[in-house]
C-alpha cells in the first residue's frame, strides 16, 4: 500500500540522521533541507549531542513527538524493534527504509524482511524498501545520494528497483534537460514494488496535475497481471511509460539476482507484457532517457521525417538509423523544394536532409523549418542538427529554435551536439524547458521504438470463430499428460480453425499408398511415437513413387517406438513458424516468424502475450526483421499477412482458454499460392492428476 503520509508528509525523522553528510543519515537530513521541506522534520541518534544540522534531535526515540514519515538509516538487525515502537507510539503511518542487509545478502537478512512486514502491515502502514536510496518528489527530498535534480509537476515520474541505477539514469536524463516529477527507488519492495507504486499513480491519476511521463527499471516483474492492468490504464488515460528490463541474458540475471535477490523473469514473457501494455521498451540508461524526452515533444501524426542540419554526416547517420527502424525520410522535390533553395545559400541541399551548409544563420534554418512547418505535406516530424564550429556564437539560431518548437504544430527534435564549444548556449536553451539530443542515432533509434511500439490491447475477450466449448471438453476429456497423439493435436487445431493440411495416420502400408495416390505424388512421410522425428531419421521428403513409399515404409516401422507413420501431399511455399510456451504468472507468450533458419539461427522471432487482438499481432508481424518477405519483396508476392494473422489470433484464443497447454510448435507453416497451412505440429499438455 501506499498513503498520503508516504507522498506528502507534514513530519519527517530520520531515524540514523547525524552531522556527518559523508554518511547516509547526515546526507539525507542535508538532502530534506537543502529541498526546504515545509513541515516538521526531527532526527534520532542517541550518539548525537545538542541539534543535527540545526534540526532538533532526540537521543532517546520514546521523546520523540507523533510523526507520519520516519526514514531508517540504521543497522539492519535494529530496524524491525524501531519500526514497532515508532509504529506503535509514535503513530508513523510511513517508513523509508534505506538500511541494507536484509534479504538482499542472507537469509537471516531475509527473515528480518519478513519481520518488518508483518509490523508494518499490522499497523497499517506503508513501507518502501528495504535496502533502497529512499523517495524524492516536489514535497521532499527523503535520499541519501546525489544528485538531486530539479522537480517539476511536468517532470518525469521515475520509478526504479535499483537505487545506484537510478542515480545513473538521473545522470544521463539531467545531461538532455529532463526534469523529474518524483523518484522512486523500491529496493527489495517487501512491500512495495514497481508495480504497486503505478497501481498508486493509476488509481489517484489527475490529469490536471500529475505527470504524464514514466521511466521504469525493472529488475523483475513480480505481479505481471497488476503491471499490465495498471500501466495500460496510465497509458490510456494520456500517460506514456518507457521501461529497461534488466537480466535478459543469463549473465544479466545473474547480476540481477545478485543485486538484488531478483529472480529475472523471462524475457520473451517481459517482451510480450510490454507490447500488450503499450510500455516502450529501452536496453540502456540512454535509451530510456532519450525515449522520456521525446515523450516531452509533441506526439508525430505520422513517420515522415525532414533533418535539417548544417552538417552532412550526422545528417546522413540519423537518416540511416531511421530507416533502420522504419521512419521515412522522404524526397523533397517539385516546385516548392525549388522554391526552398532560391532562399538558401548557394550550395545548399533541399532534397532531405535539407543541409543549410556550414554558414547557414537563424533565418535560414527558421526559413527551412517554416516550409516543413506550412508548405511540405508529406513532413509529420522535423529533426534539427545545429552545432557551432567554435567560430560563431548560435545563441540567435538556438532563440529560432526555441520560438519554432512552440509555434509549430510538427514536433521538432532539436539536437545540439556542441555541448563544449557551444555549452552555455545549449545550457540557455535548456533552461527554457526543453530537451537535447546530443547524439543523432541514439535519437532516432529511440523515436523508432516510441513510433513502433503499438497502443494497449483491448481487454475485451473476443473468440474469433474459436469453437471454445469444444476446446474445453475436448482437453477435459484427455486422460494422460505429456505431447498429444496426432489426432489429438488436429483436432485441437481444427477447433481453432486453423488450416490443416491433408493428411492420415495409419499402420497400413495400402492404406498410405491409397492416400498418396489421390492426394498426389510427391508427399511427406513422418513417424509416429517418438517426440524427436528428425534425429531418428523418422522424416522423409519428396516420396515419389509407391516403390519409393514401400521403401520408407519399411525402414520407418523398423524403428525402435514408432507406432505408426504419417503421410501428407508435399507442399511447396515459404515456411513459417508459430510457437507458444506457459510462463508462470505471465500466462501463454506466442512467438511467430518465419521458419527455417530465420527462426532456427537467426532467432528472428516476435513475442506477444496471450490473448492477442488483431493490432497486437500485426505489430508482432511486422516487427521481424524479415517482415519485408512477409509483405512481398522486388516483386515477390507477399505470404499472405491477413492469414498468417488470423492464424496467430485464432491459436491465441484457444491458449487463453486451455491453460493446461504449456507447450506448442507449429513448425512449419506453409505459405502456398493456395493458402497458409499448417503441415507439423506439436502440443504438450499438463493435467492435473
Amino acid at each position: 500500500m501506499i498513503n498520503k503520509e508516504l507522498i506528502n508528509p507534514q513530519s519527517i525523522v530520520v531515524v540514523g540522521g547525524s552531522n556527518n553528510v559523508h554518511k547516509p543519515g547526515g546526507r539525507i537530513v542535508r538532502n530534506l533541507i537543502e529541498g526546504k521541506f515545509r513541515g516538521e522534520l526531527y532526527t534520532v541518534n542517541h550518539k548525537e549531542e545538542g541539534d543535527i544540522q540545526g534540526i532538533k534531535n532526540f537521543r532517546n526515540v520514546k521523546d520523540l513527538p507523533e510523526v507520519e514519515l520516519a526514514i531508517l538509516s540504521i543497522p539492519a538487525a535494529a530496524c524491525p524493534a524501531m519500526v514497532e515502537l515508532l509504529a506503535k507510539d509514535k503513530k508513523v503511518k510511513a517508513f523509508i527504509v534505506v538500511s541494507a542487509g536484509f534479504g538482499e545478502e542472507t537469509k537471516a537478512g531475509a527473515l528480518l524482511e519478513e519481520q518488518l512486514l508483518r509490523i508494518v502491515e499490522g499497523y497499517g502502514s506503508a513501507m518502501i524498501g528495504p535496502n533502497c536510496i529512499g523517495v524524492m518528489n516536489m514535497n521532499y527530498h527523503g535520499v541519501f545520494t546525489q544528485p538531486v535534480p530539479e522537480f517539476h509537476n511536468e517532470g518525469v515520474d521515475f520509478i526504479s528497483s535499483s537505487g545506484g541505477t537510478a542515480l545513473f539514469i538521473i545522470e544521463s536524463a539531467l545531461m538532455k534537460g529532463l526534469r523529474f516529477s518524483s523518484v522512486w527507488s523500491v529496493g527489495n519492495s517487501k512491500q512495495n514494488g514497481v508495480e504497486d507504486v503505478l497501481e498508486y499513480m493509476d488509481v489517484n491519476f489527475d490529469p490536471l496535475r500529475d505527470s504524464k511521463i514514466k521511466m521504469l527499471y525493472v529488475e523483475q516483474v513480480k505481479n505481471p497481471d497488476k503491471m499490465l492492468y495498471h500501466a495500460s490504464s496510465l497509458i490510456k488515460k494520456g500517460c506514456k511509460i518507457a521501461a529497461i528490463k534488466a537480466g535478459s541474458s543469463d549473465s544479466g540475471k545473474r547480476a540481477a539476482s545478485s543485486h538484488t535477490a531478483a529472480i529475472a523473469s523471462s524475457d520473451s514473457a517481459v517482451e510480450a507484457l510490454f507490447r500488450k501494455t503499450g510500455i516502450v521498451r529501452c536496453y540502456s540508461r540512454e535509451e530510456l532517457t532519450t525515449v522520456a524526452s521525446i515523450f516531452t515533444l509533441k506526439e508525430a501524426k505520422g513517420k515522415n521525417c525532414a533533418i535539417i542540419t548544417q552538417a552532412g554526416g550526422p545528417a546522413v547517420m540519423l537518416a540511416d538509423a531511421l530507416s533502420k527502424g522504419h521512419i521515412n525520410v522522404p524526397l523533397l522535390e517539385g516546385k516548392l523544394a525549388e522554391e526552398l533553395k532560391t532562399k538558401l545559400l548557394p550550395g545548399a541541399a533541399v532534397g532531405n536532409p535539407i543541409d543549410l551548409v556550414g554558414t547557414g544563420t537563424p533565418e535560414h534554418l527558421a526559413t527551412a523549418i517554416d516550409y516543413c512547418e506550412k508548405h511540405f505535406d508529406n513532413i509529420n516530424l522535423m529533426m534539427v542538427i545545429f552545432g557551432s564550429p567554435g567560430l560563431v556564437k548560435v545563441y540567435d539560431a538556438y532563440e529560432v529554435l526555441h520560438k519554432k518548437m512552440e509555434e509549430c504544430s510538427k514536433p521538432i527534435f532539436p539536437v545540439l551536439p556542441s555541448i563544449v564549444t557551444a555549452g552555455p548556449e545549449v545550457k540557455s536553451f535548456v533552461k527554457k524547458g526543453h530537451v537535447n539530443f546530443s547524439d543523432e542515432v541514439t535519437l532516432g533509434t529511440a523515436l523508432s521504438r516510441v513510433l513502433n511500439t503499438p497502443t494497449p490491447a483491448s481487454r475485451d475477450i473476443q473468440l474469433y470463430g474459436v469453437d471454445v466449448p469444444e476446446v474445453r471438453k475436448k482437453i477435459d476429456h484427455l486422460d494422460y499428460s505429456g505431447f498429444l497423439s496426432p489426432q489429438d493435436v488436429r483436432s485441437l487445431l481444427s477447433l481453432a480453425r486453423i488450416p490443416l493440411v491433408d493428411e492420415l495416420v495409419t499402420d497400413d502400408v495400402d492404406a498410405l499408398k491409397a492416400f498418396a495416390q489421390k492426394a498426389g505424388y510427391p508427399v511427406v512421410l513422418k513417424v509416429v511415437g517418438p517426440v524427436n522425428k528428425t534425429d531418428i531419421g523418422g522424416v522423409a521428403l519428396n516420396v515419389r513413387s509407391n516403390e519409393h513409399l514401400q521403401v520408407e515404409y519399411e525402414r520407418m516401422m523398423n524403428i525402435p517406438e514408432v507406432t505408426a507413420l504419417l503421410i501428407q501431399p508435399m507442399l511447396k511455399g515459404q515456411e513459417l513458424y508459430i510457437g507458444a510456451n506457459y510462463e508462470d504468472r505471465f500466462g501463454h507468450v506466442v512467438f511467430c516468424g518465419l521458419g527455417g533458419i530465420f527462426v532456427e539461427i537467426l532467432k528472428d522471432v516476435s513475442y506477444g502475450l496471450a490473448p492477442l487482438s488483431y493490432e497486437e499481432t500485426f505489430s508482432m508481424i511486422r516487427s521481424l526483421r524479415s517482415y519485408p518477405i512477409i509483405k512481398g519483396v522486388r516483386g515477390q508476392k507477399g505470404l499472405g499477412e491477413q492469414q498468417y494473422a488470423d492464424i496467430i489470433v485464432r491459436l491465441s484464443t484457444l491458449l487463453r482458454f486451455a491453460k493446461e497447454i504449456k507447450e506448442m510448435d507449429i513448425n512449419p507453416l506453409i505459405a502456398t499460392d493456395k493458402g497458409i497451412f499448417a503441415v507439423d505440429a506439436r502440443i504438450r499438455v499438463e493435467k492435473q492428476p
